[in-house]
């Protein structure tokens, strides 16, 4: 057998493995959606059906505070580009965005940098509350019920913030984003947005299923403590 012959056999011996270690990993990753899709399912039901009695009395306690519609649809990003319509319960005035216009010039430099306010004037009394304990977001078990969104995934953004993410924006949106993710259950808002797009990307190059389950668990404490909650 000459060099040539020996070459080509190494070629070949090679491709093998390594279309062997492709397919061993679209079998993974098919398999990880399969359990992802039927945990999202499974725990949105769940989450319905014990979670319906108590937005019954959120909602009247949202309309009771202030006039307007109790849920609200937030439009953001979804995967691979997808418009996506979130089911929220309103934390804030009916008329919050036209408050956008009385904001100091130093609310308006804050929302800029971070979407955010640390002490935000379109929240109701009820709305805080909320959003301290995450309900504003019960909701949304509709949009994982129906695929939109996971029980699990990095946040989904606005197309404002989804410029941030430059040259890795198809990155990020190449998962289904989700309900709670790892910037989320650890960080919240007590980070800098230029950590939490770390965060983000760092959990979408390594998503696992005992790693969605791990972060699943821990959101009941970041929200029990209240980390970075506004």
């Amino acid at each position: 057998m000459n060099v040539l012959d020996v070459q080509a056999e190494t070629t070949e011996k090679a491709n093998t493995f390594a279309g062997v270690s492709v397919q061993q990993k679209r079998r993974q990753k098919r398999g990880y959606l399969f359990a992802k899709r039927l945990f999202d399912i499974v725990l949105s039901l769940i989450g319905l059906a014990i979670g319906i009695v108590p937005m019954l009395f959120i909602s009247l306690a949202i309309v009771l505070e202030s006039p307007g519609p109790a849920i609200y649809l937030h439009h953001r990003v979804g995967k691979n580009g997808k418009p996506l319509a979130l089911f929220k319960f309103r934390s804030m005035f009916a008329d919050a965005d036209e408050m956008v216009e009385d904001f100091t010039p130093e609310q308006k430099e804050e929302w800029e940098r971070n979407f955010k306010l640390e002490d935000d004037p379109r929240i109701t009394k009820v709305g805080k509350f909320l959003r301290r304990t995450s309900l504003d977001e019960l909701p949304q078990l509709v949009n994982v019920l129906i695929g939109g969104l996971s029980i699990v995934g990095p946040r989904p953004v606005v197309q404002k913030e989804l410029e941030k993410y430059g040259d890795k924006q198809d990155v990020f949106l190449s998962v289904t984003p989700g309900l709670t993710g790892y910037w989320q259950a650890y960080a919240r808002s007590s980070c800098s947005y230029e950590k939490r797009m770390e965060m983000e990307l760092h959990y979408v190059e390594n998503a696992s299923f005992w790693w969605d389950v791990k972060i699943f668990f821990a959101t009941f404490g970041a929200v029990i403590r209240g980390d970075g909650a506004r």
